[in-house]
């Protein structure tokens, strides 16, 4: 089972015209229905979906259906160990604390895939592979 980084779900919700093929592929992913995600992705979603800079920000109560929404998939929880894992993975790969709790979250869920676009395409943390999901 994959887990979804927040970049994922932002393109699934895009409404712009030079995302498109990514917002297909995203859709895809989640289509597939066999993802993971985390109480941190979810936030990052709520905040970046309803920035007011977005060009096409949604609502609140939009945002809120939305994560309502994701909650049927696996979510790892926030919690100290996750943290403590997550500040060890940062120093051991040298990234930032925020990439090594979504590594460290999908490791918390038996993920050994992340899909995103954000952290580098193949490369392993500790048997978590990231996958760019908009690559080839």
């Amino acid at each position: 089972m994959p887990f979804v980084d927040t970049n994922v779900l932002l393109y699934a919700i895009s409404r712009a015209p030079d995302e498109r093929e990514k917002a297909e592929r995203a859709n895809a992913v989640l289509d597939a229905g066999d993802v993971a995600l985390s109480v941190q992705v979810l936030q990052e979603l709520y905040v970046q979906a309803t920035r007011s800079s977005r060009a096409d920000a949604i609502a609140h109560s939009q945002a809120i259906r939305l994560v309502e929404s994701l909650l049927v998939y696996p979510v790892a929880e926030i919690t100290t160990a996750l943290m403590l894992a997550a500040m060890a993975t940062r120093e051991r790969f040298r990234i930032s604390y925020w990439d090594a709790a979504i590594i460290e979250a999908a490791r918390s869920l038996r993920c050994d895939v992340v899909l995103s676009e954000d952290l580098g395409h193949d490369q392993d943390y500790g048997g978590v592979r990231v996958v760019n999901p908009f690559v080839g």
